[in-house]
């Protein structure tokens, strides 16, 4: 099947929630610049992103056929924040479940911000924020890419790099429109950031606790050894899951146990 670039799903006249550009730099730095201006919930979503940002300042090109769009949600609390790429991360499993049934259980979460499909990138995050420390919350811009419809030998000069991916049209007889993909996204992250906002009295079922439980079943690392490259180290061990903040658990051979708020992941046997 050849990528599709003549997806005219969405209705005549727009929600108000979706902001449409038909050519934007960055949907992440626009909403950022905005932001004062973006409710939550506001979605900004353009077809050509052209100037796009990765993990760690990284220049990113969506090529065609990525499905590229950047969310708002508000008055995240501090403390949740550093897992909020994570609950990202499943509402977007969520949403292509719902519509495509057949992936069931075989989507799974690579710590900090990507999707794979039996282990090759689907989709991956970004998440940014502006803190408001008095209130003691966050603002966030949750940039999201997600291979709709993707031709990898025209974009993935090689081989290798091809193999590590794949395109929503390479897993499902029928790819949902883009309209439909971005509503459900959208509602499933909204609901999962609501679960973040929730307080409760018993400490230990707010937050994302709420969500590690699904966010264990997901995850891409677990068992696996692996290598976390930061700034100033690169560490190796086995990772044994998340923490109730998001971070990576990483089991060190002496034992020690590890946590990271951030790194760069390598899979060593893979």
């Amino acid at each position: 099947m050849q990528p599709d670039s003549t997806d005219t799903s969405f209705p005549a006249n727009l929600p108000g929630w979706l902001h449409w550009f038909d050519h934007c730099p960055s949907t992440n730095t626009w909403a950022l610049a905005h932001l004062s201006q973006l409710e939550h919930g506001a979605v900004i979503f353009t077809r050509r992103q052209t100037a796009g940002r990765g993990q760690r300042g990284r220049t990113w090109q969506a090529p065609s056929g990525v499905l590229t769009f950047s969310m708002v949600l508000e008055k995240i609390p501090l403390e949740q924040l550093p897992g909020l790429s994570l609950v990202a991360g499943l509402a977007v499993i969520y949403a292509i479940e719902d519509l495509i049934p057949d992936v069931q259980g075989r989507l799974s979460i690579k710590w900090p911000n990507d999707i794979l499909f039996e282990g090759r990138k689907l989709a991956g995050i970004l998440c940014e924020s502006v803190v408001n420390s008095a209130a003691a919350e966050g603002k966030v811009v949750v940039g999201i890419g997600l291979n709709r419809f993707v031709d990898f030998t025209q974009t993935l000069p090689e081989p290798q790099l091809i193999r590590t991916a794949i395109s929503l049209h390479q897993m499902a007889i029928r790819v949902p429109d883009e309209f439909s993909l971005l509503q459900q996204m959208r509602h499933y992250l909204l609901q999962t950031a609501g679960l973040l906002c929730q307080e409760n009295s018993v400490q230990d079922s707010s937050g994302l606790m709420k969500l590690l439980p699904s966010l264990r079943q997901r995850d891409a690392l677990l068992g696996h050894s692996i290598t976390v490259e930061r700034s100033d180290e690169r560490i190796s061990g086995e990772a044994v899951g998340f923490s109730d903040r998001g971070f990576l658990l990483l089991r060190l051979p002496d034992g020690t146990l590890r946590t990271f708020p951030s790194g760069h992941i390598a899979i060593l046997d893979a």
